[in-house]
């Protein structure tokens, strides 16, 4: 009877491998901790085979699946002491031997399954309105990006975020319902015009002391929060609505023209880069003056005039309209209505030089079409009727001037040494003669 019962003992050690009281005993004879607390084996010295490895590394535990049931708050603050022992560990290895690499894996999935933890996925919807913004569930695991919010680091991998496809604002699901600041394409779409005034500051004891849009209070010593001034507003603001982001300031252009960034607030960097290819400035209104410092702005504003000439050719031109000329400008579709108006993106591209030449091989190209590949473009030219020699004039070519009433052609010496008035001009006003 003793054997078999030492046999039957021992088969039931063997069915419930778990259940190791008879040999965890302590040293005072108590057991050994719960299963969820950290393994001691983890943090001693000894070398064990792969299979104790992989247990003392936690990897035979899924980190990444689904806890089942609710946690209470015990295995929160667990996790948080094996995440401390797992650091001094890793502090008192060898640098670079294989145990430390292994407590490193072991650490970041322990933080990986804390966050998860503290921010459990939920069922959310793919798309969500609040305060005018129009918020997308993103499916992005990039790590890189930071809430809008509450600053920090946004992990795509086990946190669910969105972007507003409006202003690409971005933030965590947990922080949606704190939002307080509205959509700025919103702003854009009602107010589509720049602050051009140079940092038009007002003084901080004007706002208060503080913030221009959460309205928390701030100061120049930083207590409770530093005062930070925003130079496109020239209001102050507190470090979560004003994070240093540096933008091109549509005034300092404009009147100085001058393009190195300046620090903006959040909103403000937004609200310039939707702005950005708005032809909302009217240069000759704002700062005539600007065109005899800034001889770029002339070549540009002749190209630009050119092309508005050009524009009729080409709509009563079906060879024009099927190799769709005009598209090639599809970009800057204001510059085939109007020549005085810019977008703040038009001033960049001015003064790094890459306007200029996009501009010059799209004016080369739609003037090759009418004066030597079609012929029903070439048909429209003009014959200078004061001096009638030379070739077929264009209103766009260099050497020629256009009558601003009758929009007839001639050679610009013929025109200006003129002294009577326009050979055309004169016809149509004595065929109403006729008519009366």
């Amino acid at each position: 009877m003793e054997y078999g019962e030492r046999l039957a003992n021992f088969r039931q050690t063997r069915l419930n491998p778990f259940d190791r009281s008879d040999e965890e005993d302590g040293p005072q004879g108590g057991k050994t901790p719960p299963r969820h607390e950290p393994r001691p084996e983890l943090f001693s010295g000894s070398r064990t085979n792969s299979t104790d490895r992989a247990m003392d590394l936690g990897l035979a535990e899924d980190h990444f699946s689904r806890p089942m049931g609710s946690f209470v708050a015990s295995d929160i603050e667990q996790l948080k002491l094996a995440i401390e022992e797992c650091k001094k560990l890793i502090l008192e290895l060898p640098e670079h031997s294989e145990r430390q690499k292994d407590t490193v894996v072991k650490l970041i999935h322990l933080r990986l399954k804390l966050q998860e933890l503290k921010d459990p996925e939920e069922d959310e919807p793919n798309l969500r309105v609040l305060l005018e913004h129009r918020f997308s569930k993103e499916k992005s695991k990039s790590v890189k990006q930071t809430c809008d919010k509450c600053s920090a680091i946004i992990w795509g991998l086990i946190q669910t975020w969105y972007t507003c496809t409006g202003c690409y604002y971005r933030c965590h699901s947990k922080c949606m319902n704190l939002i307080t600041k509205p959509c700025v394409r919103s702003k854009v779409s009602h107010q589509s015009e720049y602050e051009l005034s140079i940092c038009p500051e007002i003084g901080l004891d004007k706002q208060d002391y503080r913030c221009a849009e959460c309205r928390t209070a701030i100061s120049l010593r930083g207590v409770p929060s530093e005062a930070r001034q925003c130079d496109y507003t020239g209001q102050y603001y507190c470090t979560a609505c004003h994070w240093n982001d540096t933008a091109i300031v549509p005034a300092r252009v404009i009147h100085n023209w001058e393009f190195e960034p300046r620090k903006v607030c959040r909103s403000s960097l937004r609200y310039l880069a939707l702005m950005m290819s708005r032809p909302v400035l009217k240069l000759k209104e704002i700062n005539p003056l600007l065109f005899n410092f800034v001889e770029e702005l002339v070549e540009i504003r002749k190209l630009r005039q050119d092309i508005l000439l050009m524009k009729p050719y080409f709509i009563t031109c079906k060879e024009a309209m099927e190799a769709r000329l005009l598209l090639q400008l599809q970009d800057r579709q204001h510059f085939v209505e109007n020549d005085d108006m810019y977008s703040l993106q038009d001033l960049i591209d001015i003064s790094s030089g890459r306007l200029s030449c996009s501009l010059t091989e799209i004016h080369t190209t739609f003037a090759k079409h009418i004066k030597l590949d079609c012929e029903r473009c070439q048909a429209k030219g003009f014959v200078c009727e004061l001096c009638k020699e030379g070739d077929i004039l264009f209103p766009f070519d260099s050497h020629t001037s256009v009558c601003h009433e009758c929009a007839a052609v001639f050679h610009r010496d013929c025109y200006y040494d003129n002294s009577t008035t326009c050979p055309r001009c004169a016809r149509m006003t004595e065929r109403k003669q006729d008519e009366v």
